[in-house]
């Protein structure tokens, strides 16, 4: 081994920077490692293909398949199912077969409170500060500033409800969708 400083006690340096680098590899692999779970939580998980659609679930987190959605549920029914996101949405039925081509956000756009149907009053009605909105989730009392959003519902090959983001004009108000 050649001794670049003469001392015989010195290590040269090829086998410094191999210790320097190997010290610097366990450093950098354990730092890395405690980061990742850190810098997961903060990216939000993928919803799958690119149409961003998912089947709605119940509150059990079982898939909703239509026909059985249909024959527990009666005509003007508003049931909550999980949605989009995660998000509390409201599945619509219009007939003894069928539901409304529109799911209703039950988030409200005040502060972020479900939003429950009272029925008696045909509305939603927050529980949180009294902001109401129409059967279709229009915003008719505020201090909620915007409507509940909207997502597209439809059945899937499988016969299970799918929900689908809203991208198109807002039916209720005419406006560009606050929420796309």
């Amino acid at each position: 081994m050649t001794q670049v400083s003469g001392n015989p006690d010195v290590p040269d340096l090829g086998r410094r920077q191999f210790m320097n680098a190997l010290l610097l590899g366990a450093a950098s692999g354990t730092v890395l490692g405690a980061l990742y779970p850190i810098v997961k939580y903060f990216i939000p998980p993928s919803s799958g293909g690119a149409g961003g659609g998912v089947t709605a679930k119940d509150a059990l987190g079982n898939d909703i398949v239509l026909s059985n959605f249909l024959s527990e549920h009666n005509v003007g029914d508003r049931t909550l199912a999980q949605g989009l996101k995660g998000d509390p949405t409201y599945i619509v039925v219009e007939s003894s077969d069928a539901i409304a081509s529109y799911g209703i956000n039950a988030v409200c756009t005040h502060l972020g409170c479900v939003v429950p149907w009272n029925a008696s009053e045909n509305k939603f009605i927050c529980p949180c500060h009294g902001s109401q909105y129409d059967s279709t989730g229009k915003v008719v009392r505020g201090p909620a500033p915007l409507s509940l959003a909207l997502v597209h519902t439809g059945v899937s090959d499988d016969g299970k409800i799918a929900l689908t983001p809203w991208t198109e004009t807002d039916f209720r108000t005419g406006d560009e969708p606050w929420w796309a």
